[in-house]
């Protein structure tokens, strides 16, 4: 361990915490601070909120569960005594009967400082002003005779508003030499790029170097990718640390006449449709793993989506913890069943034939005794899909195994999935992946599968699966009318009505057929109570179902498809500055 106020070891602790397992991951700080120990370093640095886990949302306003996040910190604290590094740890914090979220330093014995985050987003997933108080802006800490910044993830994100307070401007002013940020920063294709961008604007402001810690893994619908980096003061990378996976690094900084400057390791980052596939991966394990399934069961239809979601059950999880069921009725075409059967000896999972022609015949003896005189119609075909469904949840209730649900975000933007039949279960890990993707992801899988993936490697879904024409199933309250164009027209008018909410009239003038746009659009609309319904699943883009994109069901607005009129601000009478203030106060 060296005093010296020309080095300073920082080991990074890229790690996977457990909403709630305040003792588990207080486990994981131990075996950290054990890890920068060996490599003498003087401090080791965990992500934000690392001892509750994060997102905790309401989880943390419970008095009990504060209590215990900072009894386990005081532990943390006092074991700090034994002269070993110096722990900074995210945490829930009450003072003065307000609760923050905030970064302790541990050090002799005692919490030596604290900080609270200043900047709390509201956007998106997140939702922090309904929990968190607002931190006051801080000077630096000094450890080991170091004065270290700690921002914590959201007081870097100028850029997200223009309320937040400079924090890193303010550290600059008071004498911070390295910033140093916990974060508890989600996935999102790109995001990588994002988060480097900030980073970079905030070396560029304040002229010193920067290191950006995330935690690593799945919560719920969120997945977080780690990636982890340093900047030096010059831009240069001074780190890299993998994504997907956990990561214990220890970088030694060295001090000279222009500052702080480290050259550590660099890992490659798989991007795009790797990036993505790593997530689903990930997203599965650990919703499976964190909430004690032992293992995982699908529906294979022979089709496209489950085959993929059962690339990443066996990638996520192995051989022996996925279980795979094709439930064929009369309509099943034998392609279907060859395929089906192919994929599962490709795989290598469990793999059963369960016919439900007897199943859905006595459903449908019980309706024509009810409405006798009423034609069949399409309530007749949902019953197949339905009678997988309930047949996939006895298997589950059966065994324990977690359904695995594998509609895709297409069909599930308009609606083309069933209740009770493949939208319902456990889990989906393809939830937030447009059809398309799914045959890219289908592809590529065929030609790379990620770093700890349990799978095997090579063409793990069969090619005919991959070449043959997607169809569309018509499904419940649809009719011959609303038939989908070609996916790679949906889904593009899709990512301009859900990721950028763009009016109707800006996607026509794009090119798009006016009817076409205007029949998905109320497809998308008259779905929302389905999606509602849906199982979690992993989150990839930027603006997921569920989490990010949240709409009344009921909902009489529509979009005409008409440009949108402009304002006339010659109607609005706007009071005087000085009256206004008046007012308010």
């Amino acid at each position: 361990m060296t005093e010296r106020a020309d080095q300073f070891s920082i080991t990074l602790a890229q790690l996977n915490p457990t909403v709630g397992d305040v003792a588990g991951n207080a486990a994981k700080v131990r075996a950290a601070r054990e890890r920068a120990r060996a490599d003498g370093a003087d401090l080791v640095v965990l992500p934000e909120l690392f001892i509750a886990g994060y997102p905790p949302e309401d989880l943390v306003l419970k008095p009990a569960f504060q209590s215990a996040c900072r009894a386990v910190v005081e532990e943390l604290a006092l074991e700090t005594a034994d002269g070993g590094p110096a722990v900074l740890v995210g945490t829930p914090f009450v003072e003065d009967g307000k609760l923050f979220n905030a970064c302790v330093l541990l050090d002799e014995g005692r919490i030596a400082a604290i900080r609270y985050k200043v900047n709390l987003p509201n956007y998106g997933v997140f939702d922090e002003k309904r929990v968190f108080a607002r931190g006051p802006v801080s000077g630096p800490m000094t450890i080991r005779g170091v004065r270290v910044g700690v921002p914590i993830c959201e007081d870097t994100w100028l850029e997200e508003s223009a309320e937040y307070e400079n924090v890193v401007e303010c550290l600059a002013e008071t004498g911070a030499e390295i910033i140093v940020v916990p974060n508890g920063s989600p996935y999102a294709r790109g995001k990588t790029d994002i988060r480097l961008s900030v980073s970079v604007a905030r070396v560029t402001e304040s002229g010193l170097p920067l290191v950006y810690l995330n935690q690593i893994g799945g919560q719920d619908e969120l997945v977080f990718d780690g990636a982890s980096f340093a900047l030096n003061a010059d831009l240069s990378v001074a780190a890299q640390l993998p994504a997907f996976e956990e990561s214990i690094a220890t970088l030694r900084w060295q001090k000279d006449d222009s500052g702080w400057r480290c050259q550590g390791p660099v890992a490659i980052l798989p991007d795009g449709d790797k990036a993505d596939y790593a997530a689903c991966v990930l997203g599965l394990r650990d919703y499976v793993g964190k909430n004690g399934f032992p293992g995982v069961l699908l529906g294979i239809s022979g089709g496209i989506d489950s085959a993929l979601c059962a690339a990443i059950a066996v990638d996520a999880l192995g051989v022996e913890r996925v279980r795979g069921v094709m439930l064929p009725f009369r309509f099943t075409a034998q392609v279907s069943l060859d395929d089906a059967a192919t994929l599962a000896r490709h795989l290598g999972f469990r793999y059963e034939v369960l016919p439900i022609a007897k199943a859905v015949n006595g459903f449908e003896e019980i309706l024509a005794d009810t409405f006798k005189g009423l034609p069949r119609d399409i309530t007749e075909e949902n019953l197949q899909a339905r009678t997988r469904g309930t047949l996939l949840m006895a298997i589950s209730n059966k065994t324990g195994a977690m359904v695995v649900t594998t509609g895709n975000k297409s069909e599930m933007s308009v609606g083309y999935a069933t209740l009770y039949g493949d939208m319902n279960g456990g889990f989906n890990p393809i939830k937030d992946i447009y059809k398309t993707e799914v045959f890219r992801l289908s592809a590529l899988r065929n030609d790379w599968k990620p770093e700890g993936a349990l799978g095997p490697s090579g063409e793990v879904i069969p090619a005919s699966i991959i070449t043959r024409p997607p169809t569309a199933e018509l499904r419940e309250n649809q009719t011959d009318q609303d038939s989908l164009p070609p996916y790679e027209v949906l889904d593009a008018i899709l990512e301009r009505l859900v990721e950028r909410e763009q009016p109707l009239a800006t996607i026509i003038a794009a090119g798009f057929d006016r009817e076409v746009v205007a029949r998905v659009d109320r497809l998308l609309n008259v779905a929302e109570y389905k999606r509602r319904q849906a199982a979690p699943g992993v989150k990839v883009t930027r603006r997921n179902f569920g989490r990010d994109r949240r709409y009344p069901i009921t909902n009489r607005f529509r979009d005409d498809g008409r440009p949108l009129p402009t304002p006339d601000d010659r109607l609005v009478s706007r009071a005087g500055r000085a009256s206004a203030e008046a007012i308010d106060g």
